[in-house]
């Protein structure tokens, strides 16, 4: 007789901020420690999904909404078979991160929501992608933080704030959260 495996639990990681607070860079620094540790792990970047599962969106708030419910399907399924899915996405709408999080409890699929909370001041001076750049030159406009809405998380389950802190030091904390709680 045969006994199917059953895998480990997975859990979605929501890393939710503004326009260069982080988040990936973050996923990325936790994903590879939870590899080192044998972990299934995944890191469901906004950008990339945007760019293979959404390209057709623009960014309307429906457009956004879709991408991260979007987003937020695949973390679940991922999770769902035993995954650490790290979900770095700007989500700036409550009611996008609260579908989400919905969709998650109906499958019994475990989710934790992380504002990477970084000021905006400071993610211009990181400006990553060259965004705010962009939006100050006139070049752009609708940037999340700036002059499009991001609704800051009323009650994460941790605000990790970045400000002034190496990488690894975040990851440190975001990985001994997670450990608390049972998800890494």
């Amino acid at each position: 007789m045969t006994t199917a495996r059953t895998p480990a639990a997975g859990a979605t990681v929501w890393l939710t901020g503004l326009p260069s607070a982080g988040k990936t860079t973050l996923a990325r620094a936790l994903a590879d420690r939870l590899r080192a540790e044998r972990r299934a792990v995944d890191v469901l970047d906004g950008d990339e999904i945007r760019a293979f599962l959404s390209q057709e969106l623009g960014f309307t708030r429906e457009d956004r909404h879709t991408n991260v419910t979007r987003i937020g399907f695949v973390a679940q399924k991922l999770a769902a078979h035993g995954v650490t899915v790290l979900a770095p996405v700007i989500a700036p709408y409550a009611a996008s991160r609260a579908a989400v999080r919905d969709w998650h409890a109906a499958h019994g699929t475990r989710f934790v929501e992380v504002h990477v909370a970084t000021p905006v001041e400071v993610c211009a001076r990181r400006d990553v992608k060259g965004l705010y750049a962009r939006r100050a030159a006139g070049e752009i406009s609708g940037l999340t933080g700036v002059d499009d809405p991001y609704e800051t998380p009323a009650d994460p389950e941790l605000r990790l704030r970045t400000q002034g802190r190496p990488v690894a030091a975040c990851a440190e904390e975001l990985h001994a959260f997670l450990t608390e709680r049972g998800l890494a």
